[in-house]
């Protein structure tokens, strides 16, 4: 996904839900933070954008945008991505990230802004999951000096999950550091 792209959704997503503002937590949210031309293509292969919002506890927002500009939609077969409403839950982050949080604000995802995870906080969501695709995110970010490796290990440190899930983690970070 490309910069541009990542706007029109966000817009697109505000005039849906008639919200300003769009939370993107999936892992082009590092779009906010890095123009698409200085990420590595391991960052910037996915064609989906996970939106949420702030105030969606019934999901509704979530599935109108999901409807809309969703998978298979006349907007994904139209641009070539699509969003994915998604509830806030579906990640696990650090409890302070709301502070580190990026405003994604431009002339072109007007009526709306996106709130974007920082890097650090969006890579200790990705370990969590463990997928392939996201160690392969998270390992390119470091490849390419993106990522402090220290940094996100008190990211992952500070997570709400089991210790021995942490341990993991902090095992995969090791290797990296060394």
């Amino acid at each position: 996904m490309r910069r541009d792209q990542l706007e029109h959704i966000v817009r697109a997503s505000a005039e849906i839900t008639g919200e300003s503002e769009v939370l993107v937590f999936g892992s082009q949210a590092i779009l906010c933070s890095y123009d698409d031309a200085d990420l590595p293509v391991e960052a910037i292969g996915s064609i989906e954008a996970d939106v949420t919002f702030f105030a969606d506890d019934t999901r509704e927002k979530a599935d109108a945008v999901t409807g809309a500009i969703g998978e298979l939609s006349l907007f994904h077969e139209t641009y070539g991505v699509y969003a994915d409403g998604v509830e806030i839950g579906t990640a696990t982050l650090p409890p302070d990230w709301r502070q580190r949080a990026v405003l994604f604000d431009t002339p072109m995802t007007k009526p709306g802004r996106a709130v974007c995870l920082e890097p650090h906080d969006l890579a200790a969501s990705k370990l969590v999951a463990f997928r392939d695709k996201d160690l392969r995110f998270v390992r390119a970010l470091i490849a390419e000096g993106m990522l402090d490796v220290g940094l996100l290990a008190r990211r992952v440190e500070a997570l709400p999950i089991d210790d021995d899930v942490r341990s993991r983690l902090l095992d995969w970070l090791g290797e990296r550091s060394s």
